[in-house]
């Protein structure tokens, strides 16, 4: 039977037939950020699917990755639709492009990850400290003993290539 855990005021659950979200949770509960790669071709991918999306191979192993990446896009939620994220408006919802596999396969496609930018305390980032190509690395909120949720922070960093940002 899965655990529940709560964020935000919200029951997160995993269930116990999702194999690909199961252990990628498990990795997590240990503070490691692990995607999958694929055994033929060698790219990685999130989220944790069976097959490659690229050469379609089945063959696949967990990879620990860094966590340190780039800000590729973002989207500013002014109204929030979960109401655990109410009193956070508005809050930056960021697309991060890790390091490890920066522009492959191509330079539209690549490593990346949706995620929440929170601050070190894991409060949302103020919006206005985001902008596309800012650097994030990953930071594990412990929400339970059996469950922590990978998120990102920026870390300070020079921001690789040219900087955007909403209304700037």
């Amino acid at each position: 039977m899965p655990q529940p855990v709560t964020y935000r005021g919200m029951s997160l659950v995993i269930p116990d037939n999702d194999s690909e979200w199961n252990e990628y949770f498990a990795h997590a509960r240990q503070h490691k950020l692990m995607v999958r790669a694929c055994k033929a071709c060698g790219l990685m991918r999130y989220p944790p699917t069976h097959a490659c999306p690229w050469c379609m191979d089945l063959g696949w192993t967990w990879k620990e990755v860094s966590g340190h990446g780039t800000i590729h896009s973002y989207e500013i939620v002014m109204h929030a639709i979960q109401p655990g994220f109410k009193d956070a408006t508005p809050y930056a919802v960021v697309l991060v492009e890790l390091d490890e596999q920066r522009g492959k396969p191509t330079p539209d496609e690549a490593l990346r990850i949706i995620t929440n930018l929170v601050k070190p305390d894991f409060t949302m980032e103020d919006e206005t400290k985001v902008a596309i190509g800012a650097r994030v690395r990953v930071v594990f909120q412990d929400l339970a003993d059996h469950f922590a949720l990978p998120q990102f922070t920026l870390t300070g960093e020079a921001p690789v290539g040219r900087v955007w940002r909403l209304g700037a």
